[in-house]
């Protein structure tokens, strides 16, 4: 048997593709991904992404097959969270960084979200990837917040408003549009968390100063006299 015989299509194919850097690779989800924004998945062709990255359609096709192979291997290679490593020491605290952090990148994931919506449902594993780059990393992030204050005791274990907050919070990213015709972005999304998420579950947020309100206020320690007895 020869050596090309013994590789086989499957192994040749992976050779092929082992050609391609992990850089490069992003360069290829990264032109798909802003292309499905800014034109709708219906739109976005392989051709497209090839002028955009200066490469040969033959190139994509090689890796990915088809388009829809294309965008699910795009979205899945953003499966990491954005929320990992908050951890302020406060369930308030590590909320209001996560309201923040995801007002920061509102935009980008609605506009994708959007984008996708029709396509999503036609196509299952489609829908799976969208739902595994997008949405499971961020809740069990969020999950994982929430459960750090219960074990320090802030929030009862049992408490009715923990199961909503992730719905709630990222929820919110997707509606807004809808209702205001615009997007969530971090000042928007940490009023609702102070005026909305934090009271439902009981927590206090602390001012912009970092105090707490009620608390009363610091006091200035007593001028020492001078030498003559006089304040």
């Amino acid at each position: 048997m020869t050596s090309q015989a013994a590789d086989g299509p499957e192994t040749a194919a992976a050779s092929r593709r082992s050609k391609l850097t992990p850089e490069r690779e992003q360069e290829f989800f990264d032109a798909v991904l802003d292309q499905i924004r800014e034109c709708g998945y219906d739109a976005v062709t392989m051709e497209g992404v090839a002028a955009t990255t200066r490469c040969s359609k033959s190139t994509l096709y090689r890796q990915w097959k088809t388009k829809p192979q294309f965008v699910v291997a795009a979205l899945r290679s953003r499966r990491t969270s954005r929320l990992t490593g908050i951890d302020t020491g406060s369930l308030a605290g590590d909320l209001l960084e996560a309201a923040r952090a995801a007002g920061g990148w509102a935009r980008q994931d609605t506009k994708l979200l959007q984008a996708l919506g029709h396509a999503v449902t036609q196509d299952a594993e489609l829908a799976c990837a969208l739902r595994e780059a997008l949405i499971e990393p961020e809740v069990t992030a969020l999950r994982d917040i929430l459960r750090r204050g219960v074990e320090r005791g802030e929030v009862p274990a049992g408490h009715p408003a923990l199961e909503f907050v992730p719905a709630q919070l990222f929820g919110l990213l997707r509606v807004r549009p809808i209702l205001e015709t615009e997007y969530a972005d971090p000042d928007y999304l940490v009023r609702f968390t102070e005026v909305a998420l934090l009271p439902a579950l009981g927590l206090t947020a602390p001012t912009r100063s970092g105090t707490v309100p009620g608390a009363p206020p610091a006091t200035k320690p007593a001028a020492e006299p001078d030498a003559d007895g006089g304040p």
